[in-house]
């Protein structure tokens, strides 16, 4: 027995089944976020002071640039799908939800990218 309405099959509304992998995605990423900013503030602790040449150089050292990239890239989509949430939730205009949700994600991809190249051009000198 199916739930929708004649009309909802007609039009294809209903569930698209999104939702719980969105969930998912989002309980993943704040996870991952917990020990990358413990590791974050404990070497910005320990950075506490440093020239900028200092700074590089622990930029470019051990796991340091692979850890950035994944805290950034982690950090952006997170904040991403929280907004994106939020904004299906408590948006009623289609126009201006839609583009509200293409302002976020490119906003998300232009910064994340934009950080992630300021990483690697401090790791590879330039």
């Amino acid at each position: 027995m199916e739930m929708r309405s004649a009309l909802g099959r007609v039009r294809g509304l209903g569930s698209t089944n999104d939702g719980v992998g969105h969930w998912w995605l989002q309980r993943i990423t704040g996870i991952a976020l917990v020990p990358l900013m413990i590791w974050f503030v404990f070497s910005a602790v320990n950075l506490a002071g440093a020239d900028l040449a200092g700074f590089k150089t622990w930029v470019g050292t051990h796991g340091n640039p692979v850890l950035l990239t994944l805290l950034i890239f982690t950090m952006f989509h997170h904040g991403q799908l929280g907004l994106q949430v939020v904004i299906e939730d408590y948006v009623s205009c289609e126009r201006a939800k839609l583009t509200l949700l293409v302002a976020t994600k490119f906003i998300a991809i232009i910064f994340g990218g934009y950080s992630i190249f300021a990483v690697m051009r401090l790791t590879f000198g330039g």
